[in-house]
């Protein structure tokens, strides 16, 4: 049976190029108005079975003819599996060297600086060109498949715009934004200033994610950072509201009470010495930077001004006046 359709194929074509009629209609648009049609063709499958699943999708392009020009220009074999995209006004021959050339369609996800990692997965979990592999996995299945160095994985993914083919492995979207996160902390480690109060590159990563929760005001950011550092220096508590609503988790509902700054959790920066265990959110570069090229300043209070900005402050007495004047 196949020996027969192989040879009807290769006599239909024969009869085509005879006539003309075959390079005629290989040079012709496919369709020359109407919307962008998309298509799949699966893994594994011939150059017959992905004729019939661009048909199928609905690119009127006759399998019969497609798998004829397929195997007249010599690539029936170069298929590639994939997501594709074809446009009014190709032609076949185009339609064929797109599948060929793996010139897939693309779809973009964007990771916003200062979320956490449980909004970054909601999204990702949530988008429809994505092929979903880690649903269901816990946080830290998730992060034995990506990295051995960190079974936690807030902070360790660069908040950025990710380009992707459609179809791919929500796991290697995961991997590329971890992996550029690295590259991004390793460079700022390199060019760091000396005398910080961090151990490693992860405690810089911890600092930043406070930096980032802390003001959304890029130019603020080396101030923000330069008054956390002095209080680690001098063994002071951070006392940063935004460590003490990751703590909360759940709990939190939009407010913070005194309550809440009395109740002890690893992340609760009132009750607790230090930077927290793990980072509170995806820093962005910003940050980063801050975190590791700090403002030189004696600052070690801050206070929202209630137009954007803060006020800072070196002593206790000229924060109080800053928190009377800004916030009562």
């Amino acid at each position: 049976m196949g020996f027969i359709k192989k040879l009807f194929v290769l006599l239909i074509l024969l009869a085509l190029a005879t006539g003309g009629g075959f390079y005629y209609w290989m040079q012709q648009a496919i369709f020359v108005e109407g919307a962008v049609k998309e298509f799949t063709i699966k893994p594994g499958s011939g150059v017959r079975a992905s004729a019939r699943q661009v048909f199928e999708a609905g690119v009127p392009v006759q399998p019969l003819m497609f798998e004829a020009l397929a195997r007249l220009m010599g690539k029936e074999n170069r298929l590639k599996a994939g997501s594709f995209e074809i446009e009014a006004g190709k032609t076949p021959v185009e339609l064929l060297n797109k599948i060929v050339n793996g010139d897939f369609s693309m779809a973009s996800l964007v990771v916003i600086e200062g979320w956490t990692f449980q909004q970054m997965r909601k999204v990702v979990d949530s988008h429809p060109a994505v092929k979903h592999e880690t649903q269901g996995m816990s946080e830290a299945e998730l992060m034995r498949k990506i990295t051995p160095d960190f079974p936690q994985a807030e902070g360790l993914f660069f908040p950025d715009t990710y380009r992707f083919a459609k179809g791919s492995s929500d796991l290697q979207l995961y991997e590329q934004a971890h992996n550029q996160l690295l590259k991004k902390l390793d460079e700022a480690w390199k060019k760091r200033v000396d005398g910080l109060p961090y151990k490693n590159r992860y405690e810089a990563l911890t600092m930043a994610s406070i930096i980032e929760k802390e003001t959304g005001q890029k130019s603020e950011r080396p101030m923000i950072a330069s008054v956390f550092v002095n209080r680690l220096r001098l063994g002071m508590l951070l006392q940063t509201d935004p460590t003490v609503i990751y703590g909360m988790g759940d709990r939190y509902q939009g407010k913070i009470y005194k309550r809440d700054l009395l109740t002890d959790t690893p992340y609760n920066t009132y009750t607790r010495a230090g930077l927290p265990p793990t980072p509170i959110a995806l820093p962005g570069m910003e940050s980063i930077s801050a975190a590791l090229d700090p403002a030189h300043s004696d600052a070690l209070y801050f206070v929202a001004r209630g137009n954007g900005t803060s006020q800072f402050s070196d002593s206790l007495n000229d924060h109080n006046r800053a928190v009377n004047k800004y916030q009562r």
